[in-house]
């Protein structure tokens, strides 16, 4: 039984992500010179391309082929995907529960004093206390 093809970005694949959010719309050698400028490992210019067409394919990016060089854009807005990157992880990982999520996140580091604040601040929005 063949594999069904992930819609989950990799880790590379997001940062190819990262560069085309912060540019909006960027040409397969500017990505090829923004994965050298992020990335530890260089990669040639024919992967970054094999890349963007694996990523065409999987539907994460877009490509303006009336547009010489061609350009590339995001499918998705930064938020959206994570969002749903992060209902995947919580349905996965936590069994659903966004509390579990949460709970983890704020034990698993110190958080810091503004961090907190931020986090009474929503609750409180959630809550309909805030001013």
């Amino acid at each position: 039984m063949a594999r069904q093809v992930s819609t989950q970005p990799t880790e590379v694949e997001l940062q190819i992500l990262r560069i085309l959010w912060s540019s909006g719309g960027s040409t397969a050698r500017e990505v090829h010179n923004g994965l050298a400028d992020v990335e530890s490992k260089v990669t040639t210019y024919s992967t970054t391309v094999k890349m963007l067409s694996v990523m065409l394919e999987k539907g994460l990016v877009k490509r303006d082929e009336s547009a010489s060089p061609q350009i590339y854009r995001a499918a998705t807005s930064q938020k959206v995907t994570q969002r749903k990157m992060l209902g995947d992880l919580i349905n996965k990982v936590y069994d659903g529960s966004a509390l579990s999520l949460v709970l983890q996140a704020l034990t698993s580091q110190t958080a810091s004093q503004e961090d907190l604040a931020e986090v009474r601040r929503i609750l409180d929005e959630l809550e309909g206390k805030a001013p």
